[in-house]
């Protein structure tokens, strides 16, 4: 089982208002091994094995209280931030601008010594295939294991970096933000609060791709769990979360999330247009 975390929480209780019902996909049960299989980007959509079922959750809109969120409790927070980015699908734009604001960000809100920004994602709820693109993540997930999360450090730093880094404290973060001129109306993410995760409720899932298959944790369905959201996120706005952290002192590890329909969005509502960056980020 993962060390979700090991000493007392401190929860944030929800506002008696401000939520919406909606469903959202978790496994059922362990009865079939999870294993999602990714096409390239544009070619299909992901096949799954898995009992999946959808489960109606309470998401609680977490801005009224988003000073109070911590990565190292709830493991997500909403953070400022502005880009310079114009065109999100320029590929050669977004490595060489964007990934250094997101090194930036994390460095500043984590203190951590050097970060690497590794990966992104544009996602659409838009004809996402015929444009070449992902669509939104709907199974609740976490984007590392106990597993992967080192070996990720070990794929992408040379070997006598990646033990050496490997000895101290490392993470991984995820950096979800809008890429749309106009507020997020379809398919918002939503977060659980990390305190509210149980060790049995993070299954490992294998994700295979045509060059390698990984790991990544897919939720099993727990009425426990704590959920949030941030409505109608604008351009300047980005989400950070903590999706893998190598210390055991009682600080979040781990995280789970996944995109749902909201129930207030307009009949009419724009389809989400998505970036997700994922970093290595060290610490002295």
């Amino acid at each position: 089982m993962p060390d979700v975390r090991t000493a007392a929480a401190t929860s944030i209780a929800p506002p008696l208002a401000g939520w919406v019902e909606a469903p959202v996909q978790y496994l059922a049960d362990l009865s079939v091994k999870p294993v999602t299989y990714n096409p390239p980007a544009g070619t299909g959509v992901p096949r799954r094995d898995g009992n999946y079922r959808d489960f109606t959750v309470r998401i609680h809109d977490a801005r009224p209280f988003a000073r109070d969120l911590s990565l190292d409790r709830q493991a997500f927070i909403l953070t400022h931030h502005e880009t310079e980015v114009r065109d999100f699908l320029d590929e050669e734009e977004v490595r060489t601008r964007y990934h250094a604001e997101v090194e930036a960000l994390i460095r500043r809100e984590t203190g951590a010594s050097k970060v690497v920004v590794f990966d992104h994602t544009v996602r659409t709820a838009d004809r996402a295939v015929e444009r070449g693109l992902r669509t939104p993540v709907r199974s609740v997930h976490n984007d590392y294991t106990e597993k992967s999360g080192p070996q990720r450090v070990r794929d992408l730093l040379p070997p006598e970096e990646a033990e050496r880094r490997l000895k101290k404290r490392f993470a991984e973060y995820n950096v979800w933000r809008n890429i749309d001129d106009h507020p997020v109306e379809m398919a918002p993410l939503g977060f659980v609060d990390s305190q509210s995760i149980a060790p049995r409720d993070l299954a490992v899932c294998d994700l295979v791709y045509a060059d390698r298959t990984g790991e990544i944790y897919q939720g099993v369905y727990n009425a426990d769990h704590r959920w949030f959201y941030f409505p109608r996120m604008t351009r300047d706005e980005a989400v950070l979360i903590k999706c893998y952290d190598s210390m055991k002192d009682g600080r979040a590890r781990f995280s789970l999330h996944a995109a749902f329909d909201d129930p207030t969005s307009p009949a009419n509502a724009r389809p989400r247009q998505s970036i997700e960056a994922r970093a290595l980020a060290f610490f002295d």
